[in-house]
């Protein structure tokens, strides 16, 4: 019998689509004719970009499957394990596994977390949750001396500092590109990049006061950097290790500032709006957020406190 193996290949829409959109949802199986023999080709619901191109391959004697291209839209929800404490076993170091140590809490951490999701690499790097309030001593003595998170434990080594990380996991696996080749794009990339710094200690600062002045000198940077490329609604036009590097961030500064500065964020900034529309549609980035309930008490926690 002959069976076709089907490839799907997401095109970008013309208009503000980019990699990660909103995608029209796909049936689950699609009819197709060979030799007068009808032929359906049956694959797991899931989102594409629209329209699909749709590559056919017929072949004999191999299961029919279907793959996306854009493996940053995975589905399925991933099992998260329980974070690792004081009393917890360390995992068998150094034995061919690739790790990443994280923390579900930290920011910096989620940066690692989010690449690794959107490169879909669920099965190829497992997750090693911290709990950082009562950390494992061996993680300093056998895994990553600094004892910060996140680090990724790779080919005998372990690298840290987040936004090498989200580089490393570009470019050292198989996956979507997260950067992009446009010379231009990616000299406004390291611009932003560079920036990212200076913009969270802004908006901490603005925390620990009555105003919002700086805060809303760093949203409006944020909103014209938005504003660039009209190709998407990312910072980069399509999404990339830019909205990573941010997505984290905005995520928590959003809640916080409007519950507790009564500051709207989005208010008079339509792309930063736009983004944090988009950005809630990506399921690789969806899988890793935290309850905004939560992200507000341990903001009031650590920035309250203080005055």
């Amino acid at each position: 019998m002959a069976i076709l193996n089907v490839s799907l290949r997401g095109t970008a829409a013309s208009t503000s689509s980019s990699s990660l959109p909103s995608w029209p949802h796909l049936s689950n199986s699609v009819p197709f004719s060979l030799s007068n023999k009808p032929v359906i080709a049956k694959f797991p619901n899931t989102t594409i970009l629209s329209p699909p191109k749709l590559r056919l391959q017929a072949s004999f004697g191999k299961k029919t499957r279907a793959s996306l291209s854009a493996t940053m839209a995975t589905g399925g929800q991933e099992v998260l394990p329980p974070a690792l404490t004081s009393t917890s076993d360390p995992p068998p170091l150094f034995d061919g596994k690739t790790r990443l140590y994280i923390s579900y809490q930290c920011p910096y951490a989620q940066r690692a977390w989010i690449s690794r999701n959107c490169k879909g690499l669920e099965e190829n790097i497992q997750l090693v949750p911290i709990d950082l309030q009562d950390r494992p001593a061996w993680y300093k003595e056998k895994v990553y001396p600094p004892n910060k998170v996140p680090s990724l434990e790779h080919n005998n080594e372990v690298k840290g500092e987040s936004l090498d990380l989200i580089r490393y996991i570009d470019s050292h696996f198989e996956g979507p590109s997260l950067f992009p080749d446009d010379p231009a794009k990616r000299e406004f990339a390291e611009e932003l990049l560079s920036y990212t710094d200076s913009f969270n200690k802004s908006v901490f600062a603005s925390f620990k006061e009555d105003g919002t002045k700086a805060a809303g000198a760093a949203f409006d940077y944020i909103e014209t950097a938005l504003s660039k490329f009209e190709d998407g609604p990312f910072f980069l036009g399509t999404f990339s290790l830019v909205d990573i590097a941010y997505a984290p961030f905005l995520e928590r500064f959003q809640p916080f500032s409007l519950e507790v500065k009564k500051y709207d964020i989005t208010a008079g900034r339509p792309k930063l709006a736009a983004w944090f529309e988009e950005m809630n549609k990506n399921l690789a980035y969806k899988k890793t957020r935290r309850d905004p309930k939560e992200l507000v008490e341990s903001y009031k926690r650590r920035f309250l406190a203080q005055k």
